[in-house]
């Protein structure tokens, strides 16, 4: 059986408005299935990331869509949110986990290194992230990644893999194809030129068509 792939979506770095933000991130959730929403305020006040959950958490959970936290396992753990998402740059994985308990979620960002993911998987991840696989204004991108690392990973590990990093309609099926269980999306979203709606069902679509191109090359 071919594992599924979801969309994992990524806020903006900075959200000016919350309540108009919320409006559009609930049309955006009602259009096309999605996994995950990540809150990623960088270098934000705690009492702007906190306010940031209070208003976004439940517009996600009403949908089923779980909450992550980037960078900050003390205050997603505090504010209750159902995982947090470390760099290499941020706490540490053990203390991650020590933070959040064992029930809830502690994604990794691994780069381009599977050795970085294996360490990740052995100590208990959730899930890692590889990348970035393509040129993004998002966020500073030290490492590019090749497909070729979630196949293999697909072919050897369990733990769900992430793929981040320029991800758009546009280039998305390869990345499914090549194994992904989840790809990460910003900008590839918030930017879309028809509305981040319209990028959820288009990246959606493209997922469905990854997962058949996937299902292709295991059959033959």
């Amino acid at each position: 059986m071919v594992p599924a792939c979801r969309l994992y979506l990524i806020t903006p770095s900075q959200i000016d408005d919350l309540a108009a933000f919320g409006h559009v991130l609930g049309h955006a959730l009602d259009a096309g299935d999605v996994a995950a929403l990540q809150i990623r305020l960088k270098d934000a006040p705690n009492e702007v990331i906190a306010a940031a959950v209070d208003v976004l958490a439940p517009i996600a959970h009403a949908r089923g869509v779980a909450v992550i936290l980037n960078d900050r396992p003390d205050l997603a753990a505090r504010l209750d949110c159902d995982g947090v998402h470390v760099g290499q740059q941020d706490a540490p994985y053990a203390e991650a986990r020590r933070l959040m308990g064992k029930d809830r979620m502690v994604g990794v960002t691994c780069h381009d290194s599977r050795h970085l993911a294996m360490e990740a998987a052995e100590a208990g991840a959730d899930y890692v992230a590889f990348g970035a696989f393509y040129p993004t204004t998002t966020k500073d991108a030290p490492t590019r990644a090749d497909p070729e690392i979630l196949s293999i990973w697909q072919e050897t590990m369990e733990v769900p893999c992430v793929a981040i990093g320029g991800i758009t309609a546009a280039n998305a099926r390869p990345l499914v194809a090549a194994g992904a269980d989840f790809l990460a999306v910003s900008a590839g979203v918030w930017s879309h030129g028809e509305g981040p709606a319209a990028a959820v069902k288009a990246l959606n679509e493209e997922i469905a068509k990854g997962l058949a191109d996937r299902q292709a090359a295991a059959a033959s």
